[in-house]
């Protein structure tokens, strides 16, 4: 059992989380305690700031801990970690990942933090246990081999690499055998996943043989994926397994052709369209959630627009909207900046345009017969991953029950 004077503090994605639940495990397993470990982003400078600011103040009012720093932004500038009076130790993003490294013993190096461009294969890090145990997020690859000119997080993570198969298989197992009824695939970039394997087996091989191998898994569901490089097989699950959620967020970015070429981005904005129309073939009640940075350098207005026109043609729901933020040592830092408030503006703008498409969509379910994962007493979340609120179930059921109405963006059964 964890010491209840350890303490995370996580920021950043998803992955972040699910390696904050590694952590917490290894730190239990090494028996360390009275310890604070920061898992930072470097996703934007504001993101760094943040957890600068909250380390100080984590020394102010804890000056007996012992305070480790790791994430994305430890692996991309350890000495700027080390340099700071409150900190004990850096890690690494591979580092943090090995409870060697968290024994409560006097280290003689500040800093254990390796080049991570020359690692050439990931481990799944086992995680049993997450609030609620109904759903499981399982990294099946890390690190990413595109340079888009915003993005810093490849010199945080690696270059793509991907975990066996048949380790994800059997971990799978292990997961559904403790109960867990879904199954969220999540890494740094999941489209690529398998690239650097024997076989080369795509994202789709890999959820085709999860679903049959684990044939008591109920659900499995897709975290971001890039619309350029999604194999042939997911639009085949889509149109023909249930099991597999009708759900995808899209690492879109922009919806124009000249932004998302000064971006490095390998769709264009038809090819998101065409994406968008085949999984709705497949699959036609499906719903899309979608990255959008607003306000890139040089965006004009007209710019902006087909950004927020795509939002509203497509249909777009779960939109997480970004304001662009300078990140130091990216090209996108060396463009022509937009006005910091008129990038607020424009998100402003997207988030409303997101909300409306999301109301349009809750409206539709109204009268629906939904399947419900149940979360809590109160709580669960259809296939389309929108929120519930539904009484008289226990977690981890799967029901179905109609939809009578919605209150802000959760549906009522």
């Amino acid at each position: 059992m964890q010491n209840i004077t350890n303490e995370i503090v996580t920021f950043g994605c998803r992955l972040n989380i699910y390696e904050s639940a590694v952590i917490r495990d290894n730190l239990a397993r090494a028996g360390a305690e009275n310890t604070i470990v920061f898992n930072t982003c470097a996703v934007t400078s504001e993101a760094e700031r943040q957890a600068r600011q909250a380390i100080r103040r984590a020394r102010r009012e804890n000056p007996d801990k012992r305070i480790i720093v790791t994430g994305c932004a430890a692996q991309i500038n350890p000495k700027k970690y080390s340099d700071m009076p409150e900190v004990d130790m850096v890690l690494g993003n591979q580092e943090k990942l090995e409870e060697k490294n968290f024994l409560s013993v006097e280290n003689t190096e500040k800093a254990i933090v390796n080049d991570i461009m020359e690692l050439k294969e990931t481990a799944l890090h086992m995680v049993e246990s997450y609030d609620g145990k109904t759903r499981a997020f399982l990294q099946v690859q890390n690190g990413c081999n595109h340079r888009c000119t915003f993005c810093i997080i490849p010199f945080g993570r690696g270059n793509n690499r991907s975990v066996p198969l048949g380790d994800i298989v059997s971990h799978t197992q292990k997961l559904v055998e403790k109960g867990f009824r879904e199954i969220v695939i999540t890494g740094v970039d999941i489209t690529d996943y398998g690239l650097d394997l024997p076989g080369q087996p795509s994202l789709g091989e890999l959820c085709k043989r999860l679903l049959k191998l684990v044939p008591d898994l109920a659900r499995l569901r897709l975290s971001s994926v890039d619309p350029a490089a999604l194999d042939d097989t997911v639009f085949e699950l889509l149109e023909n397994e249930p099991r597999f959620m009708p759900h995808l967020h899209i690492s879109l970015q922009a919806g124009d052709d000249m932004v998302l070429k000064r971006m490095k981005r390998r769709h264009l904005r038809q090819d998101v369209i065409n994406f968008v129309e085949r999984a709705r073939k497949a699959r036609p009640d499906i719903v899309f959630g979608a990255d959008i940075i607003a306000g890139f350098p040089t965006e004009t207005d007209a710019m902006f627009e087909n950004s927020r026109a795509l939002v509203e043609d497509l249909g777009l729901t779960h939109l997480h909207i970004f304001p662009y933020s300078e990140r130091e040592g990216t090209p996108a830092a060396k463009m022509p900046p937009v006005a910091k408030q008129i990038r607020k503006q424009r998100a402003k703008i997207l988030r409303e345009e997101g909300a409306k498409q999301m109301q349009k969509f809750l409206q539709s379910r109204i009268g629906k017969t939904e399947k419900i994962l149940i979360e809590s007493e109160n709580k669960g979340h259809t296939e389309h991953f929108v929120e519930v609120q539904i009484l008289g179930y226990q977690a981890g059921e799967i029901v179905e029950a109609e939809i009578t109405n919605f209150l802000g963006n959760k549906l009522v059964a």
